[in-house]
């Protein structure tokens, strides 16, 4: 087995809170490094410890705001190469700017392939992630991706709603992700067939598959401005479910996202951390929030020991 040095955790300013949850079942400490803004808004790295021949792991999703928190990243990963780190993994459980893996229309840029440029020349050795958006974006990066599935942390939490369920697809594009938890729960599935009319504007337009008197679970990779789920929640309780459920691996929750999930039909929002909960959402007894600490600690001990990660997968 190659000698990789010591295993260290860092972290940007983006989601400190999951790197300590993250450390805690590792049973390490973080790496403390000064990570702060310049008067004139430029951002400050300095590594505080040693990290000559570590093996090196950086926590730092790129939510909001995001190109300051993907600078961060960047200026992270290349002062850990500029130190000599054996092994630079660049731990990113929210991947920003996924939305943006192809051309729809001309003229526009391939977003996430730039991003991925960035990370790369930054000097990563490796990239670990939960639920990218679109898996093909594993192929905008030259080094090895680990996409892992947020369902391992989940599926505990919505078993626990009770037998009756329905999974149910906000949109035609997420039928694959709902048919993968519905066979994994072995309940029904449905899907909402919607006409999307403007970018972050959606009209939901009707159920296909049967939603009465079942608990329906609106699933999703991600909530951002939350008008297709809260449509579509709507449009269940409208169709006979007998409680709504939104779920999703990351809580974007840009513009009236909060206030629109709270006047929803839900019951409950269930998200995950890899992304820090918006203030006042936090406040609500509605949002229940399922950590990706656990998994995200077994994917880098399985790295950092050369061992499988892949097992995570089933």
């Amino acid at each position: 087995m190659p000698h990789r040095g010591e295993l260290k955790i860092l972290t940007g300013t983006a989601n400190p809170a999951l790197a300590e949850k993250i450390c805690d079942h590792l049973g390490c400490k973080l790496t403390p490094a000064l990570v702060s803004t310049f008067s004139d808004g430029e951002i400050r790295v300095e590594i505080s410890d040693n990290v000559r021949g570590d093996d090196v792991y950086v926590v730092q999703p790129t939510c909001s705001p995001v190109n300051h928190n993907l600078m961060e990243l960047c200026l992270m990963l290349d002062a850990l190469k500029r130190a000599s780190a054996s092994r630079v993994t660049a731990v990113i459980p929210y991947f920003g700017y996924a939305r943006q893996d192809r051309k729809v229309v001309p003229r526009v840029p391939i977003s996430a392939k730039m991003v991925a440029d960035f990370i790369s020349v930054a000097g990563v050795h490796r990239v670990l992630t939960v639920d990218l958006h679109s898996g093909q974006i594993q192929g905008f990066f030259d080094c090895p991706v680990d996409n892992l599935y947020a369902a391992q942390v989940l599926l505990d939490t919505l078993r626990g709603l009770g037998p009756n369920l329905v999974i149910v697809s906000p949109d035609a594009g997420g039928t694959e992700r709902a048919r993968a938890y519905a066979k994994r729960l072995g309940v029904g599935l449905a899907i909402v067939d919607k006409r999307r009319d403007s970018p972050n504007q959606a009209h939901a337009m009707h159920v296909i598959g049967d939603v009465k008197g079942k608990i329906a679970v609106v699933l999703d990779d991600m909530i951002d401005t939350a008008g297709t789920m809260t449509e579509a929640g709507n449009l269940l309780a409208e169709q006979g479910a007998e409680d709504v459920v939104a779920c999703a691996t990351h809580p974007v929750l840009s513009g009236p996202a909060v206030d629109r999930l709270l006047a929803s039909s839900f019951s409950k929002v269930i998200v995950t951390d890899t992304i820090p909960l918006n203030p006042k959402a936090a406040e609500s007894d509605k949002f229940v929030v399922v950590s990706v600490g656990s998994l995200l600690a077994k994917a880098i001990h399985n790295i950092h020991s050369e061992s499988s990660v892949s097992v995570l997968f089933r």
